[in-house]
C-alpha cells in the first residue's frame, strides 16, 4: 500500500509541477515564449491519445505494465530534450503528456489489480490522500526548486517518475484482483 501511494504522490506531484511550471520551464531551457506554449498545448492532446492506445491496445494488458510505462514517459520525453535541445520541446510535452494520460487510468485500474475488490472504494481513498497532497504542494515548491535549481530542476521531476517506475517493479497482482 505504500509503494502505490508513494507513486501517485510522485506522479501527482510532477502532474502539478508540469501544469504549473512547463511553458515557464521550457523558455528557462531555452525555447522561445511561443514554442513554449505551442508545445505545452499538446499535452492535453497527448492524454487523450495516451488513453486510446491504452483502450485500443493495451487493455488487455496487466495495470501495471500500463502504469510501470507511464511512470517512464516522462523521463524518455527529458532525455530526448536533454539530448537534442529546445527543438525537442514538442517530444518532450507529448511524453510527459502521454504519461500522465496512462497515469489517470492507471489510478484506478492498478489498485484493483494489486489488491483485488474488497475495500476498493476505502483504499483507493487512501491512497488518493498523499497524491492529492503533493499535487497541491507541487506548484509553489517545483517553482522553489527552479528559482534555486533553473532548468535542472527537472532532473526532480525525473528522479520521482523512475523511483515511481521501481516502486511499481515491487508491485505484484493478487489473486483475486484482475487477471
Amino acid at each position: 500500500m505504500f509503494l502505490l501511494a508513494f507513486v501517485f504522490a510522485a506522479a501527482w506531484f510532477v502532474t502539478g509541477s508540469m501544469a504549473a511550471h512547463l511553458p515557464g520551464l521550457l523558455e528557462r531551457c531555452g525555447v522561445t515564449p511561443l514554442q513554449a506554449i505551442a508545445a505545452a498545448s499538446l499535452v492535453g492532446p497527448a492524454q487523450v491519445a495516451a488513453r486510446l492506445v491504452e483502450f485500443f491496445l493495451l487493455r488487455r494488458s496487466h495495470p501495471l505494465i500500463s502504469a510501470r510505462l507511464a511512470a517512464l514517459l516522462h523521463p524518455i520525453g527529458a532525455a530526448i530534450f536533454a539530448v537534442v535541445g529546445p527543438s525537442a520541446a514538442v517530444a518532450f510535452a507529448i511524453f510527459y503528456g502521454a504519461g500522465n494520460g496512462l497515469l489517470t487510468i492507471a489510478r484506478g485500474t492498478v489498485p484493483l489489480a494489486v489488491f483485488g475488490p474488497h475495500g476498493y472504494g476505502e483504499r483507493t481513498g487512501l491512497l488518493g490522500a498523499p497524491a492529492r497532497a503533493a499535487q497541491a504542494l507541487a506548484p509553489l515548491l517545483f517553482g522553489l526548486l527552479l528559482d534555486a535549481m533553473g532548468p535542472s530542476a527537472i532532473v526532480v521531476s525525473v528522479a520521482l517518475c523512475l523511483a515511481s517506475f521501481a516502486a511499481l517493479l515491487g508491485l505484484r497482482a493478487s489473486r483475486d484482483g484482475m487477471d
